[in-house]
């Protein structure tokens, strides 16, 4: 029997696999097929269930909703070789699951690692993305610069280094039942955003054979060249949200980003972590949904 999240699904929610070049993509859709495309990136360590308070406000609101389990994670293909994690091989993934579910045109949120991925989608496949929302994530040659020129910055992303050491944070990150793991995502998010209840999930997650290794390689997949993105400013329009409590990525990394955007607003929530999409769900839901209004119209 294929193994399933059919118990986290709730009513309009429906779950499938879909081929994508040399990897199979375990996605959570919601709403009309046909409908306006709004695709759903998760970041680290989460999976689709990260966008659980967001899905069916936007397939009420006129959206075919697709929230896939990125490479690596949870019950979508996982290599173990960290080539097989470079940013464009993940952006590709985007744009053919996009394809294979019937649209060639879609908008698209991100977080955290999600949004990195939207940046380059964004930047890479202008034609494709109509709009794109990046959640407490940044433009991934923003990122290495900033990490290089602000010691800030630096301190904030020790855990890139960390992430780097085969086998033995894999080792560290899993003990005890990834003890340390839950307590580094609980540190950075307030009271109650990981309950025990809302971490049995993600552990699950976790849990599978090689997952952490996986998860990992998209840090470690760092280590090599970035292929250069389009040299232009991202004509894509892109909006950004930003936490000002967020532990791990300063305001100056995410107005480094969106200075290689034509135009993108840079939306502060002050009493936000990077955790924005669990804390404030609402107000993120809401946010994605005016991005053109509701019962938006199908795309011809």
């Amino acid at each position: 029997m294929t193994p399933n999240d059919t118990a986290l699904l709730e009513p309009g929610w429906r779950e499938r696999w879909c081929e994508v070049g040399d990897t199979n993509l375990h996605v959570i859709e919601a709403g009309r097929a046909g409908n306006p495309m709004f695709v759903m990136l998760h970041g680290f360590p989460e999976f689709w269930w990260a966008w659980r308070y967001q899905i069916t406000p936007l397939a009420e609101a006129g959206f075919h909703v697709v929230a896939p389990d990125l490479r690596g994670y949870n019950l979508s293909t996982a290599p173990q070789n960290v080539s097989a994690y470079g940013l464009e091989i993940l952006a590709e993934d985007i744009v053919r699951l996009a394809e294979a579910l019937g649209s060639e045109r879609f908008y698209l949120a991100g977080h955290d690692w999600g949004a990195v991925i939207g940046w380059v989608v964004a930047a890479c496949y202008p034609e494709q993305v109509m709009k794109a929302v990046l959640i407490s994530g940044p433009h991934p040659e923003a990122w290495v610069e900033q990490i290089y020129r602000s010691p800030a910055q630096l301190l904030r992303s020790w855990y890139v280094g960390f992430f780097q050491l085969p086998w033995l944070s894999e080792r560290i990150l899993g003990a005890f039942n990834f003890a340390r793991l839950k307590a580094a995502l609980r540190r950075s998010a307030k009271e109650n955003t990981f309950s025990s209840q809302k971490l049995k999930p993600y552990v699950g997650a976790w849990a599978r054979p090689g997952a952490l290794s996986c998860m990992l390689a998209y840090y470690r997949a760092l280590r090599r060249p970035l292929k250069r993105l389009p040299s232009h400013q991202i004509k894509t329009p892109v909006e950004v949200i930003w936490g000002n409590k967020d532990r791990f990525l300063g305001r100056g990394l995410m107005e480094a980003s969106l200075a290689r955007c034509a135009a993108g607003p840079l939306t502060v929530i002050d009493d936000g972590t990077h955790w924005l999409h669990l804390e404030q769900p609402e107000l993120i839901a809401e946010h994605l949904v005016d991005l053109i209004g509701s019962h938006p119209k199908p795309i011809s």
